[in-house]
């Protein structure tokens, strides 16, 4: 029942809220605007009205426009070189969770001395402290999949050794001001708009069976996979929904606290093996593919029985009385949103590599695995991958 609670992101949540931005008390004059390498941004209107803010604000802008859709470490150090050189104030990151999560690391390598990996956890990582307070983050997402607006890490990739590592978890990386507008949302496409609606479920599905689950993140869990169950559908059908794009959103916001007060699993860690030796899979197409085996092998082991039954309620199965029932909710859901047939194939993962990101999901983020409901082994994370190929 214990838990610890410190989430100190202020928090402008609703449409329309992006153009209240300029009445906040920023954290300086010199603003880097980070913003991926995509086009999404400008196309939604969100690049055009956040510099105008800025500019009410009275802050030059300089912006840097390289980010990847699963973020690297060679992009974020050059990031961050730059804005050591620059004498930026603050960071504004303007996109999805990758420019979040890169905001994250950039804002700690731009301050700190050394190789960006030096701070990273796992495999090669040296873990060292940051001891130099990383620049201020102010985070304007344009999507709603991974919370990073409102935690404080970030998850990035080093791809010649194929890590991609959860970075950061420092008071000082949470971003001082979010922003959670949904009208930046409309323009996000069906299927993005599921594969990040999906990610959010997971936070909360895997914060809700994590060892580290309490009566504050069972809370923000359950209620961020109610909206998700009832909204997602719509948000992917008819983008311009802004109530399904609002509800949505907000269920993408408690999955970011949560993740602060639980934990993820190692759901997220076979994921990530998955997108660092496959730079092109989108995160939640990847979750997507392994949840149905991920979560039956936990069902089947009858670890959390009544919280499968309580998530399956949530989904929208009211009449819910078996673990199982989650599993049938899930995929419907999955049907409803048009992600059900996700292959690993399509994105060039192949049977003879599985064993390795089984190796990689443990040696990469090995500290999710410490929050399974029961411990994971190597044989059993390898049989979900096999069993999730198809």
């Amino acid at each position: 029942m214990s838990f610890h609670m410190y989430v100190p992101t202020r928090i402008l949540f609703g449409v329309g809220k992006l153009k209240e931005l300029h009445k906040e008390s920023l954290p300086g004059k010199r603003a880097l605007l980070l913003l991926s390498n995509g086009k999404s941004a400008k196309k939604s209107g969100a690049y055009d009205e956040t510099l105008n803010q800025l500019k009410m604000a009275g802050c030059s802008v300089t912006v840097f426009q390289k980010i990847e859709a699963n973020p690297l470490k060679e992009t974020v150090e050059e990031g961050a070189a730059f804005a050591r050189e620059n004498h930026f104030d603050f960071i504004v990151a303007l996109g999805g969770g990758s420019v979040m999560d890169a905001s994250k690391a950039l804002a700690v390598a731009a301050t700190n001395p050394g190789d960006l990996w030096d701070y990273a956890f796992g495999k090669t990582g040296k873990a060292k402290e940051i001891s130099i307070p990383p620049l201020p983050i102010v985070a304007i997402t344009t999507t709603a999949g991974t919370g990073s607006e409102v935690d404080q890490w970030g998850v990035i990739t080093k791809s010649d050794t194929h890590e991609k590592i959860g970075f950061g978890g420092i008071d000082a990386l949470f971003p001082q001001i979010a922003v959670i507008d949904p009208e930046l949302m409309k323009t996000v496409p069906p299927s993005f708009t599921a594969y990040q609606g999906f990610d959010a479920l997971f936070h909360s599905t895997e914060c809700y069976i994590a060892r580290q689950a309490n009566l504050m993140s069972d809370m923000y869990a359950l209620t961020a996979i109610e909206n998700i169950g009832k909204y997602l559908p719509e948000a992917v059908k008819n983008g311009d929904n802004l109530t399904a794009r609002e509800h949505v959103a907000f269920a993408n916001t408690l999955s970011g606290v949560v993740m602060t007060i639980s934990s993820c699993t190692s759901e997220h860690s076979m994921e990530h093996a998955m997108s660092a030796y496959h730079q092109n899979l989108p995160h939640g197409a990847g979750l997507i593919m392994i949840s149905m085996e991920y979560y039956r092998h936990f069902i089947q082991k009858h670890t959390c029985d009544e919280r499968f039954v309580r998530m399956a309620q949530a989904l929208g199965m009211k009449n819910a009385s078996q673990p199982e029932d989650f599993l049938i909710a899930l995929l419907d859901l999955q049907k409803a949103c048009g992600v059900d047939q996700l292959r690993m194939q399509d994105y060039g993962i192949t049977a003879e590599e599985l064993d390795t990101l089984a190796q990689n999901a443990r040696e990469t983020m090995g500290g999710l695995f410490e929050s399974d409901p029961i411990p994971l082994s190597h044989e059993e994370c390898r049989a979900i991958y096999e069993k999730s190929f198809r």
